[in-house]
């Protein structure tokens, strides 16, 4: 009876190991047959941005992005401004791929008629095979220029209305459906609001991508700003959370948001965000992406 037991034991422990033993073979099989390749990740997320802030991704070389960004007013705003659409803020935006990691853009938008420059490189791809990396790694920075001419600060010389921002983005496809970036953020301004407020703002943003269909997904973003609420300074500010719907129709990337921030670059999302969800203070709005190629591909 005991050699029975023994028997059917090492069979039940055969067959349960056979898979893994597959696999395992088929794995070795690849491996050999592409002689040890490196298998990069690819669309961690659809777009350059997640939905107000960036996203891991960059633009191959040669390929010029034009991004029209919307919001439209507060949904609290009611019924004689229609919940926020008789107001617009729009920010207009070019990002070109310079080489296969580094690409650069400019844009100007509405909000305190800013004018914006950036720059994202790659330090880190994720990848499987013959090299291994868990994640991938790019460094983000911009520089813009608030023109407002407030009565105030009119007679501000032009550094003085300069702004900056450094961050990290740190991001991991963990399937094809799943994708989580982790921004450390810095924005430093020239000169700050007001004597309470500080020229340094530090924050983490977090940014989700889940894929529903082939071309829709779903996204959301979320900015912990430090320290929260800032009661001490000349302004209330708010952490920034958007969701929102990624749509990809070949060329065209339609990004549909709801956020509680109207400010599209990182110097106004991030410090200037004066409105609640819980109160309403919601602004619905669009990114519409469209990539062309300026380099041949014969």
């Amino acid at each position: 009876m005991i050699k029975y037991k023994a028997l059917i034991l090492l069979l039940l422990t055969t067959f349960s190991l056979y898979p893994y033993l597959k696999a395992q073979d088929i794995d070795q099989l690849l491996n050999e047959a592409n002689n040890g390749s490196t298998d990069y990740t690819s669309a961690t997320f659809k777009s350059t941005r997640i939905m107000n802030g960036h996203s891991i991704e960059r633009m191959p070389a040669g390929q010029l992005d034009v991004r029209i960004s919307h919001r439209f007013g507060a949904l609290n705003s009611g019924a004689y401004n229609f919940w926020g659409l008789d107001g617009a803020n729009t920010h207009l935006g070019v990002d070109y791929g310079i080489t296969n990691w580094l690409m650069v853009g400019a844009g100007r938008g509405i909000y305190l008629k800013t004018f914006d420059g950036l720059m994202k490189f790659s330090i880190l791809r994720q990848s499987k095979g013959k090299k291994n990396m868990p994640v991938s790694l790019s460094y983000f920075t911009s520089m813009a220029i608030v023109s407002e001419n407030f009565s105030e600060t009119k007679d501000l010389n032009f550094w003085d209305r300069v702004s900056y921002v450094h961050q990290i983005l740190v991001a991991r496809k963990f399937n094809e459906r799943f994708s989580f970036e982790l921004n450390p953020t810095l924005v430093h301004k020239n000169m700050a609001d007001s004597a309470l407020d500080p020229n340094d703002i530090w924050s983490v943003g977090g940014g989700a991508r889940f894929k529903l269909t082939k071309r829709i997904s779903l996204n959301a973003e979320y900015y912990y700003v430090f320290p929260p609420r800032n009661d001490f300074r000349s302004y209330t500010s708010y952490n920034p959370l958007s969701i929102g719907i990624d749509i990809e129709t070949g060329g065209h990337v339609f990004q549909f948001i709801f956020s509680n921030s109207q400010g599209m670059i990182e110097r106004d999302f991030i410090t200037n965000t004066t409105n609640q969800w819980r109160h309403g203070g919601i602004f619905f709005g669009f990114n519409i992406s469209r990539v062309f190629s300026l380099t041949n591909q014969n």
